[in-house]
């Protein structure tokens, strides 16, 4: 596979990352006192830091929840456990039992923006307008890119009291808890402060979150400090500072770790870990809520519209022999979610290694030596979530050919595929790809699969990227949607999964087990089931 010449976004881009490496490693950087947690990302560039992140689900583990808080957040303190939705910024939330599209939030009261101001209800307004209202002056584009399909249940929202908010949705809708928790609460005041300008607010962000982002240069690193005065004494960090280091190439940050510039790293090489661990690192993983997916498009002209190739796809995958190349940093994918989830249900579809049927399902829909399948998927080389994704796209595509599916790939820098992707699989900016290679949050039910087979959602409503349309899945979400008791609901998820199954409507490949590689100077930390972390509880020794 030659990622060079197929390499769209990037391209002649200074490497400024490996810049500043440099610069550490000749002794020219500053020194950071015992305090300080020095982590290399996975992305690119230091996330967008208005609120609403961008840089994927890494962009919200690092300036989302660290930075801010929303109304909703995730329990990030057990390792043995899934993570479950808490209170946030909103002390409680509860549905209207007379009008199930009016739902209310009681805000918790005596927090302060890192500014000084209040949070009140007027600024959960604000920051719902910031996304949603491109009339408002606070509505910022960027911004609305990452967190509007987030919230496409939100219709209506207007302040009760100072601490009560009511959110109206369209239609009745169980999973707007889960939506909300991805909206972040940037400060009205310090927005007006630095003259009603989103790039002025991105160099001194003002968030309710543990922690204030004290220095920023973008490509380069960020600076967090502890926020002293955060409302959860529980959560007020330990650490002096959090310095964020964009590393996007995995030999380059296991080299970091090595050489002692970075303390922490996302995603060692796998190749790396066994010499990593007996050179003393640390390797943390826990199973948590993320697949490794080739999202496939089904539209007219798209080979993947016809089932009996998506099924042989699947049948194509050597899932074990991919598991020996990651070095056991994988659990075989056998649908969208893992089988121990409360939603797998039981499907029909056996995912497993079958070469043999693969061919046997090809050559029923038409295919054989001489007149291959072939399609292009765009691919990242990097980025939150994506494991490896050069070298297991790789593994992918001669998986692939041995059954006769010819895979091309377009390779693209990591948040120029996050916007294809929201473009979907009908825009011009594809190409013409039939596939993308997307690593999915699958912690609550909207986020995992309502957004992705929901009719409603194709672009620019939401992200259902391969125009998947079916009234009978649409009829299970809507009574998914509209199920307001949690077991109920989650006999009718398992509907849906055991459908996304039996239709192959992915390439179900791996979950991760979300590896971490990090020097024994950093204690306190517990991996969290969930695809963010809670770095307040971690010191240095």
């Amino acid at each position: 596979m030659d990622c060079r010449s197929k390499n769209r976004a990037g391209a002649g881009r200074p490497v400024r990352w490996a810049a500043i490496l440099l610069a550490m490693m000749l002794g020219t950087a500053p020194a950071f006192a015992q305090g300080t947690l020095r982590i290399g990302m996975t992305a690119a560039d230091i996330p967008l830091t208005t609120g609403q992140t961008d840089q994927g689900g890494e962009g919200m583990r690092f300036m989302g929840y660290t930075v801010y808080d929303g109304l909703i957040n995730w329990d990030l303190s057990s390792a043995d456990k899934p993570s479950v939705l808490v209170s946030g910024l909103a002390s409680s939330w509860k549905i209207d039992d007379t009008d199930k599209t009016r739902w209310i939030f009681t805000l918790r009261q005596g927090v302060k923006f890192h500014d000084g101001s209040d949070f009140k209800a007027d600024a959960v307004v604000w920051n719902l307008d910031k996304l949603l209202n491109d009339k408002s002056p606070q509505y910022d584009p960027k911004q609305a890119a990452q967190g509007r399909s987030r919230i496409p249940s939100v219709k209506g929202y207007k302040v009760l009291d100072d601490y009560t908010v009511e959110i109206r949705t369209g239609t009745p809708d169980a999973f707007l808890p889960y939506q909300i928790g991805w909206v972040m609460m940037s400060s009205p005041a310090q927005w007006e402060k630095v003259g009603r300008d989103w790039n002025k607010f991105a160099m001194t962000p003002s968030g309710t979150g543990p922690w204030k982002l004290a220095s920023f240069v973008p490509h380069t690193s960020a600076e967090l400090v502890p926020n002293k005065d955060y409302w959860d004494k529980n959560r007020v960090p330990k650490l002096d500072r959090l310095v964020l280091l964009p590393i996007p190439e995995a030999a380059t940050r296991t080299a970091a770790l090595r050489s002692g510039q970075v303390d922490w790293i996302e995603a060692p090489s796998p190749d790396a870990v066994p010499s990593l661990e007996k050179a003393g690192f640390k390797i943390v993983t826990n199973a948590y809520p993320h697949n490794w997916t080739w999202h496939l498009s089904v539209i007219d002209g798209s080979p993947w519209k016809d089932v009996r190739v998506r099924k042989a796809a699947n049948l194509a995958i050597d899932r074990n022999g991919l598991k020996v190349l990651l070095n056991g940093l994988m659990i075989p994918a056998k649908g969208f979610v893992t089988p121990g989830s409360q939603w797998f249900g039981h499907p029909q579809f056996d995912v497993k290694y079958d070469p043999e049927a693969a061919k046997k399902l090809l050559a029923e829909a038409g295919y054989g030596p001489s007149n291959p399948v072939k399609v292009r998927i765009l691919i990242s080389a990097s980025g939150s979530g994506q494991m490896q994704p050069l070298p297991m796209n790789e593994y992918i595509q001669q998986n692939l050919a041995e059954v006769g599916i010819k895979v091309d790939f377009d390779v693209v820098e990591w948040n120029t595929m996050i916007n294809l992707w929201r473009a979907g699989a009908k825009s011009d900016q594809v190409k013409g790809a039939n596939g993308i290679n997307f690593s999915y949050f699958i912690q609550d039910p909207f986020t995992a699969f309502i957004r992705h087979i929901d009719s409603t959602l194709v672009a620019p409503n939401g992200t259902n990227w391969g125009y998947y349309q079916d009234p009978a899945m649409d009829a299970l979400i809507e009574k998914a949607r509209t199920t307001f008791d949690a077991a109920e609901q989650d006999k009718v998820l398992q509907q849906i999964h055991e459908k996304i199954v039996d239709e192959a409507l992915f390439l179900f490949v791996t979950h991760d087990v979300n590896p971490r590689a990090m020097s024994t100077k950093v204690t306190g930390f517990v991996q969290a089931q969930n695809w963010f972390q809670d770095f307040s509880p971690i010191t240095m020794k």
